[in-house]
């Protein structure tokens, strides 16, 4: 079979695996919600399609298939929404680190306990068996990423200090992990050169220096050469909140993403935040 890609969800995360297989001369083909985008898409080598949850595909040409689409409460919108007579080589599924739950500070790895608190955390975790059953009854193997909080050019502190929109937090012992979007290209294409790692792996996919969110507004700040903004404390800020970014403060963890590097060979292009703030500051100058 020849490589041709479809990534379910051409978004921020989708169209940098998309451009990048591109680049490396795979045939790459995807979905969106609307026709001018597809459209667009269309003009630089990405055959898209429009999709929702009432779209059947059929993907017979494809080897790869990855999946970016979140769930709705009502399930994964795309996991029975697609037909194809061959078998692919390999399915690939985008998650969250938010199925470990509040591990109060502490690391996490592959083989922690999924525990998650919150509800959109639970449904990436049902949508991930979703996932692995089909990839079952596919006879094909499937690889589960966790995604901690994701950035990249236009998508960073960087664009909310230019904005005026940055705060900084202060909630003491909360800490996050994240990373940058082309590193998530670069632990998909990995797998994808791998299909023969153990089928059903989960790999967590998270840079290599968690930290506290008023740290990476600073740094922002401090890459811009501007005064940063008052410490607030979370009690303080909390009122003003949406009850989305308030869950995100319910929960604190690191991420560790040892298992990846080890068996795929991964290197981080952006190892920290400073550094991927460094490039995309850069890149805007």
């Amino acid at each position: 079979m020849a490589r041709r890609l479809f990534v379910f969800g051409l978004g921020f995360s989708g169209l940098a695996v998309a451009r990048r297989a591109r680049a490396l001369g795979w045939s790459v083909g995807g979905s969106c919600t609307g026709a001018d985008k597809a459209r667009r898409l269309a003009a630089e080598g990405i055959d898209a399609v429009v999709f929702d949850s009432s779209t059947k595909l059929a993907l017979d040409a494809a080897s790869h298939i990855l999946s970016t689409v979140a769930p709705l409460t009502t399930g994964d919108p795309v996991v029975d929404r697609f037909t194809t007579s061959a078998r692919p080589e390999w399915l690939g599924y985008l998650s969250t680190t938010g199925v470990y739950g509040d591990a109060g500070g502490g690391w996490v790895d592959e083989d922690s306990p999924a525990l998650p608190t919150q509800a959109r955390s639970q449904r990436r975790l049902d949508a991930e068996h979703a996932w692995q059953r089909r990839a079952d009854q596919m006879a094909t193997p499937l690889h589960r990423f966790r995604l901690p909080g994701i950035y990249g050019p236009g998508r960073s502190a960087l664009d909310q200090v230019r904005a005026g929109t940055a705060r900084r937090i202060d909630r003491p012992g909360q800490v996050f992990s994240r990373i940058h979007v082309e590193d998530i290209a670069s632990a998909v294409l990995a797998s994808m050169a791998a299909p023969a790692a153990p089928p059903g792996r989960i790999y967590n996919v998270a840079d290599d220096l968690p930290a506290a969110p008023a740290e990476i507004v600073a740094e922002a700040c401090r890459l811009l050469d501007v005064p940063a903004p008052p410490l607030v404390p979370f009690a303080e800020a909390a009122p003003q909140m949406s009850e989305m970014a308030r869950s995100f403060y319910a929960e604190s963890r690191r991420v560790r993403a040892e298992r990846i590097k080890r068996e795929l060979g991964v290197v981080w292009r952006y190892p920290t935040y400073r550094e991927g703030l460094a490039a995309i500051a850069d890149a805007t100058r």
